[in-house]
């Protein structure tokens, strides 16, 4: 059977040992897998040092899955480490990890990996292609995670590293932000729902990283001692909100929001130590439909269900921002990931070539990248001039129409197809007319002056990076 090689090699503007450093960290394994991959941590030991095991479930095709177990060998400090199949889809698989410096400021980051295809000259033949195409996917996602993650960092590198509580750790926004923290060396404690034996003896399941706390909205239960000595609590927890409202889902939304924050702020409030920062999330759906208008943080709010539920939202937390705490509201438009979210559910339907506009196409589109997404709760923390309702969207968004058409030009799908207004409305009632009919023309006014740096500023890009597509 035939032995391949691959390799990739960046440069990263960080000094060698940040880099390495940063690979050495919990989360660094989360935050280096791709979005369109449901990649899931099944068990560990250890972190990267000789003889330490990961045991991860990896997608090998539709619907199949694979148990891969590698150990870390060859462990040079600062320099590399390296990944030796134990079992899983190779017939063998060896992936040196290397960090060379570059300078004082400058390293390079090497990733080569020799290997083995499975099914001898079947898999040769026909395999080959497939993975060499893979990997170069991967590993392009990769090094860009990375060399963003190490320059969001650095720009705070002056500031001590944060102790942060985060409700909602396992939603879209969560699972992408706590590997991002702790990754970055900041601590992250994780309030968590009692749903499972571990989560009650604070132990975090073999695919989290971070303590987890238990914490019980509905109840009103949460242990004042949970969050004594935290520096921040970014609050991300709520019911969703796609899917169609009937009258106890609509309480459900409502009612999660404001026990939830409630909750959160009076107990921030009676902290002997509160933290210095609660982020606590809203939506653009504080507007209501703001037609062609442009809007920013200034601008009144609407007169529908969500913005509603947006006003009393925000409104929960003010007992935090009474005790002196700075309270940060980031209202965010539609989160784009594959992951999860407006993306994730659109993309079957694109790629069967049923995509195309929602009633007239002319309605506006605030979105917001992901990764993005990450960066920007990440520079609220820090941020102390920034209070208040914050706008988290990409500063050009687009029509819903205009949505289609580069989302089908991404996938190579045509995007002809048109679902009229009252077809939506028949589907989804009055979610349809709030959320898909209706739209906010959005800037990101107080980030962009506060010298926040959009990564993925236009939709094209974005979308090929969240979707690892050239």
């Amino acid at each position: 059977m035939p032995t391949y090689t691959f390799s990739r090699r960046s440069r990263i503007a960080s000094p060698a040992a940040a880099l390495f450093e940063w690979h050495k960290r919990p989360g660094a394994f989360e935050r280096l897998s791709p979005p369109w991959e449901k990649v899931r941590v099944l068990e560990r030991s250890g972190g990267i040092g000789p003889g330490d095991r990961l045991v991860v479930l990896v997608p090998v095709a539709p619907l199949v899955h694979s148990r891969w177990t590698v150990e870390h060998r060859d462990y040079i400090e600062g320099r590399q480490f390296r990944d030796v199949q134990l079992r899983g889809p190779f017939a063998h698989w060896v992936h040196t990890h290397r960090v060379e410096p570059e300078g004082p400021n400058a390293s390079v980051l090497d990733d080569s990996i020799e290997y083995r295809l499975p099914l001898g000259p079947l898999g040769a033949r026909f395999g080959a292609p497939l993975v060499r195409a893979k990997l170069e996917r991967l590993f392009r996602y990769r090094h860009a995670v990375i060399a963003a993650d190490l320059t969001r960092h650095q720009q705070f590198a002056d500031r001590a590293a944060l102790r942060v509580a985060i409700t909602g750790s396992t939603g879209l926004i969560g699972s992408a932000l706590v590997p991002f923290l702790t990754a970055g060396g900041h601590a992250v404690r994780r309030l968590v729902r009692p749903r499972s034996s571990a989560s009650a003896r604070g132990t975090p399941p073999a695919s989290g990283v971070g303590e987890t706390v238990h914490w019980d909205p509905d109840r009103g239960q949460l242990d004042p001692e949970a969050l004594e000595g935290v520096d921040a609590v970014v609050h991300l927890a709520g019911e969703s909100v796609s899917e169609r409202w009937t009258a106890e889902h609509k309480r459900a939304i409502l009612e999660s929001r404001i026990r939830g924050t409630g909750l959160l702020a009076q107990t921030l409030a009676q902290l002997r130590r509160p933290p210095q920062v609660f982020v606590s999330v809203s939506a653009v759906g504080f507007y209501g439909d703001g037609g062609q208008r442009l809007l920013d943080e200034s601008s009144p709010p609407g007169s529908d269900f969500l913005a509603h539920v947006a006003q009393q939202w925000e409104a929960a937390a003010r007992p935090a921002a009474e005790r002196g705490i700075r309270v940060v509201h980031p209202r965010f438009g539609v989160v784009l990931s594959p992951a999860g979210g407006a993306l994730g559910r659109l993309l079957p339907v694109f790629k069967l070539y049923g995509g195309g506009k929602l009633g007239s196409g002319n309605q506006w589109m605030s979105w917001v990248a992901l990764d993005d997404v990450v960066g920007a709760i990440h520079h609220l923390l820090f941020t102390e001039s920034l209070a208040g309702p914050v706008n988290v969207v990409a500063p050009n968004p687009v029509t819903n129409e205009t949505f289609g058409k580069t989302l089908g030009h991404v996938l190579h799908r045509p995007a002809a197809m048109a679902v009229p207004g009252f077809a939506v409305r028949a589907m989804f009632g009055e979610m349809a007319e709030v959320m898909l009919l209706a739209g906010q023309r959005l800037t990101p006014r107080r980030l962009l002056e506060s010298g926040f740096q959009f990564r993925h500023p236009h939709l094209e890009e974005a979308l090929r990076f969240e979707l690892g597509r050239e």
